[in-house]
């Protein structure tokens, strides 16, 4: 994506590169037609693209992406039976040292995260090194949003919170395949849903948002990245500060 993710681009135009690596591939999108409760607006879109302020679940359209933005591309395919859910926040040329490092340390904040997932663990591994290294640069994790379980379904068991709660503390087994995803804001960790769409989520307080999530697989003495590219590398990585 980060080739196309550039000023003055559509974000329909992201969306539709998606579709077009999904045909190619066989893959269907895992987000189309998502409805995670009977109060809530089927999700319209093939991806999720979240520019800002959004912190997740924008809706693909008409607007174009500007210089100094954060785009968050969010992309959940089924192929043959089984979901694969990644998320990646594109640092748009000319964003400033703030923009940048918050995107930095969110990037950072799942590595850690990862290399905190192991069988015989506790999923409050990888909120607390999540949560910390957050919270040490004086950002904070949503609180409303978390991530989860993966598989045959989108959302699983168990929840995967970026902060610790000990009323999601499951224990992490060989086999098991989570998706980490952290949600960082500039300011506060309130959010609100769009009346207009019925989806979006935004910082209440209008602050800058980064997200960026992996699937991964615990084996008995490793954890396997399932969201990369064929030669194991990702496919983007925010710049350094």
């Amino acid at each position: 994506m980060s080739f196309i993710a550039k000023p003055e681009v559509r974000t329909s135009d992201l969306e539709a590169k998606a579709i077009e690596v999904f045909k190619k591939f066989g893959a269907t999108s895992a987000f189309y037609g998502y409805r995670p409760s009977k109060g809530m607006p089927a999700y319209p879109g093939y991806i999720c693209i979240s520019i800002n302020q959004e912190i997740v679940h924008g809706i693909p359209g008409n607007r174009r992406i500007k210089c100094g933005d954060l785009v968050s591309v969010d992309v959940g395919v089924n192929f043959k039976g089984y979901i694969g859910d990644g998320a990646t926040t594109y640092v748009i040329e000319g964003a400033d040292i703030e923009t940048r490092k918050l995107a930095k340390v969110t990037y950072d904040s799942l590595h850690l995260g990862i290399k905190a997932a192991k069988n015989g663990g506790k999923v409050s591994d990888i909120s607390r090194a999540v949560q910390t290294h957050v919270e040490s640069f004086k950002y904070n994790v949503v609180r409303d949003l978390v991530g989860h379980g993966v598989g045959i379904k989108l959302h699983e068991d168990p929840q995967v919170p970026n902060f610790v709660d000990k009323n999601y503390d499951a224990p992490l087994r060989e086999g098991m395949i989570i998706a980490i995803e952290p949600m960082v804001c500039m300011g506060g960790w309130k959010v609100s849903i769009s009346k207009d769409d019925g989806w979006t989520v935004k910082s209440v307080d209008n602050s800058l948002s980064a997200h960026f999530e992996h699937s991964i697989l615990i084996e008995h003495d490793k954890t396997v990245l399932l969201t990369v590219l064929d030669d194991g590398s990702e496919a983007y990585i925010p710049p350094e500060v």
